[in-house]
């Protein structure tokens, strides 16, 4: 298990939060997650034989927010 934290550019609203925490709950390997909206960041707790934090990075952008930095 690994956790890593994710700056993003700006988180706008609450519906943010849940559509990042949505799409974290269905992705197959996250084991722990928590958005923070004040200061836009995602830390996200998962298996790192079953997926990679680039491909978190990746998903996290497609859904429209960009990732300006990785812990």
């Amino acid at each position: 298990m690994i956790t890593k934290t994710f700056q993003l550019e700006t988180l706008t609203c609450p519906s943010c939060v849940a559509k990042i925490e949505g799409m974290l709950k269905r992705t197959e390997g996250v084991t722990e997650w928590e958005v923070l909206f004040n200061s836009s960041r995602v830390r996200v707790s998962f298996d790192e034989s079953v997926l990679a934090s680039e491909t978190i990075k990746n998903n996290i952008d497609k859904l429209g927010f960009r990732v300006i930095g990785e812990k």
